[in-house]
């Protein structure tokens, strides 16, 4: 299996697990959802719905493969996906926290782009 390959099979089965568990907890009126985009290689795990009155809608984890690296645009998670990457065996060097601006990259132990 190429990078590549490896690299989608592993943001769906770790953004599944995440969605799984909290499945375990369900908000009334709130659904978590996940969204694969294979051909552009991007994925979402986020949440919709109502709240009484109020509308609820977020982006909780937010990846995409570009230049044959995972970028973490958005992670609401406590543990933080990049450890859960880590642990996969993706190398630092192939994660960019893309959440943090260009001028702070250089102080993480990941990728600047």
């Amino acid at each position: 299996m190429d990078k590549l390959e490896r690299y989608r099979d592993l943001i769906k089965k770790i953004l599944t697990e995440y969605y799984e568990w909290a499945s375990n907890a369900p908000q009334d009126g709130v659904e978590d959802c996940l969204a694969f985009d294979e051909n552009r290689d991007h994925y979402f795990w986020f949440n919709i719905g109502w709240d009484g009155k109020r509308r609820v809608q977020g982006l909780i984890v937010y990846l995409r493969i570009r230049e044959g690296k995972i970028w973490i645009e958005e992670d609401w998670t406590k543990q933080g996906i990049a450890n859960d990457l880590l642990a996969a065996g993706v190398p630092h060097q192939d994660i960019v926290l893309g959440f943090h601006h260009p001028s702070k990259r250089p102080f993480t132990e990941f990728a600047i782009a």
